[in-house]
């Protein structure tokens, strides 16, 4: 949107000292309008719907209808609006689902109001802004290194079947028989398959394949 336009803003928050502060607040900042109040998730939804706004201002904890499902309710029927929460908790178990949920800005209560007129005019601009612990989680939480794929996932759907067979006790010859390929081949295969299971023998591939459900 231009940003030169009045920057309609909704309130969510179920403590009306909280929703009066802000409207006060963001009421004196030029090009911010407060356009709604709304003290839970369910109210929230609503209005937005009949306001519009281009900024929600959400809390997390309410009664009722939490800030999590109501930013992912909201979004569902307003997807142009940008959600703003504005919090006292930085429990990982509020912070990523709400982020998952689409919120697109993470600030605190204890930030100053220049801070939350700023990150409103920056949500308009398509300009996410997040607390700096929040921050500083997400970035760890990407850091965390991930969970390596099961070393069979390598492994062709020629192979799985040769290593299916191999551990139910079947000879090369009995292997070959039974997929109708050359002995040669099988062999061929049964070397691959210890290489990327990262095992010596066909014992250790046998094991492996009961350990993780591949025998059957």
């Amino acid at each position: 949107m231009e940003i030169d336009k009045e920057i309609k803003v909704l309130l969510v928050d179920d403590h009306e000292m909280v929703r009066i502060g802000l409207a006060a607040v963001l009421g004196t900042e030029d090009g911010i309008e407060v356009v709604g109040e709304a003290s839970s998730g369910e109210e929230g939804i609503r209005l937005a719907q009949e306001y519009k706004p281009d900024v929600v201002l959400m809390d997390l904890v309410m009664e009722g209808m939490d800030g999590i499902e109501a930013t992912r309710e909201l979004l569902k029927l307003q997807p142009e609006a940008k959600v703003i929460v504005l919090t006292s908790y930085l429990d990982d178990e509020k912070m990523y689902p709400v982020i998952e949920a689409g919120a697109f800005s993470y600030l605190l209560k204890t930030s100053r109001a220049s801070e939350i007129a700023e990150a409103i005019r920056a949500a308009v601009r398509g300009q996410s802004v997040l607390e700096s612990q929040v921050a500083s989680k997400m970035m760890n939480r990407f850091r965390q290194p991930k969970a390596e794929a099961p070393a069979h996932e390598d492994l062709t759907e020629r192979e799985m079947d040769v290593l299916r067979l191999l551990a139910q006790g079947k000879s090369n010859q009995d292997i070959a028989d039974e997929l109708i390929i050359g002995i040669k081949t099988v062999k061929f295969h049964v070397t691959n398959i210890l290489a990327k299971l990262g095992v010596e023998d066909r014992t250790q591939a046998a094991i492996y394949a009961y350990k993780n459900g591949l025998a059957e």
